[in-house]
């Protein structure tokens, strides 16, 4: 097995600035690596993630998110495992799928989006990060849940210092701090809605979270709350860095754009696309329940595991010509991209699969019908290339455009 000295190292600027040439490194001659100042044991080919992810023998766990999410959200579904896990999942999924999915929620995200579109969409220029993406998500998130959309500004602070938490893999500890903060902070202000809400129930997410029952099991003011904290980051986070990545890749393939722009309906085959080409989510960890054998090496019971979806969704074993953008091709399968099913490793997958993914596909699909309508002749701002940032998470930190107003 290969040590970190002989890999490249995730924790370097160079690594930051574009990790891509370092996964392919890594998948070809070091697909086991010991990385000792994470602690972690970190895999890059497509069929060893999948198989984590999947975990049809048992082998993994998700007991690193005790160290890795409760001290920032309290415990979440995401711990969990077997019955108490399933019950759980049972309680949440329901309202992100299904009738409450289209009749309560798809009105929410149109209405979301459209009020940030009208206040750029007859100036002729936009930074598609700043005045939209970074926006939309939680506001409808918060939304959903019948919070008061004029705390944006605490949301979008919780949640940013949340995911640099996750992301803190070099151990600084005023990220740590912030994070822990956040946890405090968030229970503060949820705690109390969150009993109001059971004695006065609405059509909103927390009603409904409030309300559920399965097999005598309903969710406690804890983990209600832990899981609106998981949903802002998580959903915000990723569906934020997703909307940017799409509207950058298209951008930079110009005929594609073209194409999606003539025929709406390859919004779906972008999503999908861009999920691969660049996850928002570049590397989820998992603990090893037992020694297991994997590409270069076994990796003993006990250790952590990270996976880097963003080197296994780029396999050349899996893809062909990985490393172009392509909504066209012809190895990913759209219609499944967006379940358990998917072929891509962007949402994860197995029982941890990502529970918002139709709601993220939903937000996609319509923010981006809408963003196209209102800019016809989207084109990058003079000079401007997109830049993706980030190691744990990771997309474009600005996207300035310019576009000819609709009826202008």
């Amino acid at each position: 097995m290969s040590t970190a000295q002989q890999a490249p190292d995730i924790l370097s600027p160079e690594f930051a600035a574009d990790p891509y040439p370092a996964y392919a490194a890594m998948r070809e001659k070091n697909p086991l690596i010991w990385h000792e100042a994470t602690q972690s044991y970190i895999i890059s080919r497509y069929d060893d993630v999948e198989r984590v992810f999947k975990d049809k023998k048992s082998e993994f766990t998700t007991g690193n998110y005790d160290w890795q999410l409760e001290p920032v959200h309290g415990k979440t579904i995401l711990q969990l495992s077997g019955r108490e896990h399933a019950v759980r999942r049972a309680l949440v999924a329901p309202a992100f799928r299904g009738s409450d999915l289209q009749e309560k929620f798809l009105p929410v995200i149109e209405r979301n989006s459209l009020a940030l579109i009208d206040a750029f969409r007859a100036t002729g220029s936009a930074d598609i990060v700043t005045d939209y993406a970074t926006r939309f998500p939680v506001n409808v998130i918060a939304d959903m849940l019948g919070l008061d959309k004029a705390d944006h500004a605490r949301f979008h602070g919780w949640y940013t210092a949340v995911i640099a938490f996750l992301g803190n893999l070099s151990g600084d500890a005023e990220v740590t701090a912030a994070g822990e903060r956040t946890r405090r902070e968030f229970a503060e202000y949820m705690i109390p809605i969150i009993r109001d809400r059971r004695d006065n129930l609405g059509d909103d997410l927390l009603s409904t979270l409030c309300a559920a029952e399965v097999d005598g099991v309903r969710m406690s003011d804890e983990d209600i709350k832990a899981f609106c904290s998981l949903l802002l980051a998580a959903g915000g986070e990723t569906t934020d860095k997703a909307i940017a990545s799409i509207l950058a890749n298209l951008l930079m393939n110009p005929e594609q754009l073209a194409a999606v722009y003539e025929d709406r309906s390859l919004i779906p085959a972008a999503f999908a696309e861009t999920l691969r080409y660049t996850p928002p989510v570049h590397m989820i960890m998992r603990q090893s329940a037992t020694d297991v054998e994997v590409s270069g090496g076994t990796i003993p019971q006990g250790a952590t595991v990270t996976c880097l979806i963003g080197a296994a969704n780029r396999d050349e074993r899996r893809y062909g010509d990985p490393d172009r953008f392509d909504i066209f091709r012809d190895d990913l399968t759209t219609t499944s991209a967006f379940s358990a099913a998917a072929d891509h490793l962007a949402f994860a997958l197995g029982r941890h699969f990502c529970v918002g993914a139709l709601l993220a596909k939903a937000e996609v699909e319509i923010g981006m019908n809408q963003l196209l309508d209102a800019m016809p002749d989207l084109r990058l701002a003079d000079g401007f290339d997109p830049v993706e940032q980030g190691v744990f998470t990771r997309g474009p930190q600005s996207l300035p455009v310019r576009f000819t107003p609709v009826g202008a």
